[in-house]
């Protein structure tokens, strides 16, 4: 044990340096003294200089609510709390519309304007926005099962303005006061939650709809959400907008009609909360090919995309633009084998280069995820 405050000095460039034959003789008791080890620095929070590297602010709030937080014990009210069902909606998301997050990477069939054919390739988009999205076109499509003269659907992207607007000449809402909710019918089911027409179980029903969220999801999910319907047989107009996620909602203005009947919604996505900035090209690609989709499997619907007639008339004329302008070996086109099973069943067989592949509807929503037993 060392009790010496004797200290040896070595100059390790020296090369006639040699250690001595035995240690240096101690003489002094003197107190050892311990150096403290340098402490680890603590991790650091990322950046919030600017909104730009934190546009969320999500960084932000967790350093506040930690300061705010720091030595506390954390009350019964901060751990079990109540949401809304706005509310709850907003902040789980994933439970009602999938994902607000990207997928990369991800291969999707969808409409390349370049070659006016639809094609399969990886594409980065966000799951919930392409829900809300559809929730509408779907609303949209489910109207010929209500109206059969219905024969007209009109889809336009703007991807400068952030709007998307669908329409839709079939049967329009009742413009009538609810006389239990006292709220007009439209109002009620497209600004309030958990209303429906698909709660009959008893009635047999080949549309999309079902648990009373659909549309409401879009105007929860946009900045801007603005109905304008036309029913006849009331002889009405009725239009009401909506902003900030469904928390606000305008009066409604309801007109004489023209005796026409329409369905109209224009919505502005609330990109913020898919972490988005623009609509992107990969979102309108897999929008447009949605829209192409209905034009394939609602039969006598005439659909516009962005004021241009989608050149396709039926199933058999879908499925041969998934291989417009493919060969085969002998320069020959690939051909579709196509059969009317029923009037609620099409089916049509054709060449794929890349293994099995399978596209499907079911009351015009995509059924994307199949299973397959032998």
């Amino acid at each position: 044990m060392c009790d010496s405050s004797e200290v040896i000095s070595i100059d390790l460039d020296d090369d006639s340096f040699t250690l001595p034959p035995s240690p240096p003789k101690l003489s002094k008791k003197a107190s050892v003294k311990r150096v403290k080890p340098a402490e680890k620095k603590k991790a650091e929070k990322p950046s919030v200089e600017t909104a730009a590297e934190d546009p969320m602010d999500v960084f932000m709030d967790l350093e506040k609510e930690e300061k705010e937080n720091k030595g506390k014990r954390l009350s019964i009210e901060k751990i079990y709390q109540k949401k809304s069902q706005l509310e709850h909606i907003l902040l789980r998301p994933d439970t009602y519309i999938g994902s607000v997050e990207y997928t990369d990477r991800t291969p999707m069939w969808v409409y390349d304007t370049e070659t006016d054919r639809i094609v399969q390739r990886e594409i980065s988009y966000v799951p919930g926005l392409y829900k809300i999205f559809d929730e509408i076109l779907v609303n949209a499509a489910d109207n010929k099962q209500r109206d059969p003269k219905m024969n007209l659907i009109k889809v336009n992207i703007n991807k400068e303005k952030n709007e998307i607007s669908i329409y839709n000449n079939g049967r329009g809402i009742p413009v009538v006061l609810h006389k239990i909710e006292k709220l007009y019918v439209p109002e009620l089911i497209f600004g309030t939650l958990l209303t429906s027409s698909n709660y009959d179980d008893s009635e047999r029903k080949v549309t999309g709809g079902r648990n009373g969220y659909g549309a409401k999801l879009c105007n929860i999910f946009s900045k801007e959400f603005t109905l304008e319907t036309s029913a006849s047989e009331y002889g009405k107009v009725f239009k009401q907008t909506w902003v900030n996620n469904m928390s606000k909602d305008g009066e409604p203005k309801i007109t004489t009609s023209s005796r026409e009947d329409f369905t109209r919604v224009t919505f502005r996505p609330d990109l913020a909360k898919f972490k988005m900035t623009e609509l992107d090209d990969d979102i309108v690609a897999l929008m447009c090919r949605r829209a192409y989709d209905i034009a394939g499997s609602t039969r006598g619907v005439k659909v516009f995309l962005n004021n241009k007639q989608i050149p396709v008339q039926g199933f058999k004329q879908y499925v041969e633009q998934y291989v417009k302008h493919n060969v085969d070996s002998n320069g020959e086109a690939y051909k579709v084998v196509y059969e009317s099973v029923s009037s609620r069943w099409e089916v049509a067989l054709t060449v794929s280069d890349k293994g099995f592949q399978q596209v499907s509807f079911t009351n015009s929503i995509a059924t994307t995820k199949v299973f397959l037993f032998f």
